[in-house]
C-alpha cells in the first residue's frame, strides 16, 4: 500500500474488495453531488474539471476521466438557456488502487436499461 491507511482496521475484506468499495462510494458521491448543477456550453469543461479534481483528492484514486455528453446542451447559450446535469449525461471512469489491487469503476448511461449504471469495468 502506498500510504498507511488508519481506516484499514475497520475493513474485514481483501485489498480488491476494498478497492471495489472505494470505487462504488466515489461514483455514488459524484452522482448525488453533481446531478442538478446548471450547464451550458460555456461551463461544461469547467464542470468536468471540477468533478475530476474533486474526486482526485480522495484517497486511493489514481486517475479519473469525466465526460459530459454535449448533445444535451448544444445551442444552449444565453441568460436562460441552460440545462441541469442528469445521470444520463455523465460518463465517469475511475481508477482506484488499494494495496496490491487496482480496479476500474465506471458510471455511464446504458440505453437498453434507460439507467446511469455504476459498475466494475476491470
Amino acid at each position: 500500500m502506498e500510504m498507511e491507511d488508519p481506516a484499514s482496521i475497520f475493513f474485514k475484506c481483501s485489498d480488491r474488495e476494498r478497492a471495489i468499495f472505494e470505487a462504488g462510494i466515489k461514483l455514488g458521491s459524484i452522482f448525488h453531488q453533481y446531478v442538478g448543477i446548471p450547464l451550458n456550453t460555456n461551463n461544461i469543461e469547467t464542470v468536468e474539471n471540477a468533478i475530476r479534481e474533486s474526486v482526485m483528492v480522495q484517497p486511493f484514486v489514481r486517475d479519473a476521466i469525466v465526460k459530459i455528453d454535449r448533445k444535451h446542451i448544444e445551442g444552449r447559450n444565453g441568460k436562460y438557456k441552460y440545462v441541469t446535469l442528469t445521470g444520463d449525461m455523465m460518463d465517469i471512469t475511475l481508477h482506484i488502487c488499494y494495496g496490491e489491487s487496482c480496479v476500474k469503476g465506471r458510471m455511464r448511461y446504458i440505453q437498453e436499461m434507460d439507467y446511469p449504471l455504476m459498475y466494475l469495468e476491470e
